[in-house]
C-alpha cells in the first residue's frame, strides 16, 4: 500500500517534523528550517533558527538565493534527510518499517518537484526518502549476515 501524503500517522515523513539536524555546522530545529536557510549566504541565515517550519518555508521564499541553488539542493536535501533518518534511531527504524510501501509526499499546494499535486509531480523527496530506507534496509541486512 502507498503512502500518499506525509500527515496523520506519516507526518514524521515531513520535512516540518521536529528533529535538529546540522548545515554548515549550525543546529535547525528541522529538515524545513536547515533546507530554506541553505538557499541563503551564511551571514543570513540566522533567522532561519529561530522560527517554526512554515516560517522558515515562507522566509525562503524571500531570500536572495545563492548562486549555486539549482546544482546545490538536492545534496543539500539528501545530506538532510540522512542525518534526520541516521542509522540506530527510532525515526530510521520507523522509516525502514514502511518498506515496501511508496512513499509519495502528496500535496494541495502545488509542489510537483518535491511532491506530487494532483497526480502530477516528480516526487523527489518521497524518492529520497525510499533511497534512504534502501540504504538503511541494505546496511541492516549486511549487519546481520557479518
Amino acid at each position: 500500500m502507498d503512502i500518499e501524503a506525509f500527515q496523520g500517522e506519516y507526518r514524521w515523513l515531513s520535512n516540518f517534523w521536529p528533529v535538529p539536524v546540522e548545515l554548515d555546522g549550525v543546529v535547525y530545529p528541522t529538515v524545513e528550517n536547515a533546507y530554506q536557510a541553505a538557499k541563503a549566504s551564511p551571514h543570513l541565515r540566522e533567522p532561519f533558527r529561530r522560527c517554526e517550519a512554515w516560517q522558515a518555508k515562507r522566509l525562503g521564499r524571500h531570500v536572495e538565493m545563492r548562486a549555486d541553488w539549482d546544482k546545490a539542493k538536492l545534496q543539500v536535501m539528501r545530506s538532510l534527510l540522512n542525518q534526520k533518518f541516521a542509522p540506530s534511531t527510532e525515526l530510521a527504524a520507523r522509516l525502514m518499517r514502511t518498506a515496501p510501501s511508496k512513499l509519495i509526499e502528496g500535496n494541495t499546494w502545488g509542489d510537483v518537484f518535491w511532491g506530487v499535486c494532483r497526480g502530477r509531480g516528480q516526487n523527489m523527496l518521497g524518492r529520497m526518502l525510499m533511497e534512504v530506507r534502501a540504504s538503511l534496509l541494505q546496511t541492516k541486512e549486511t549487519e546481520r549476515g557479518s
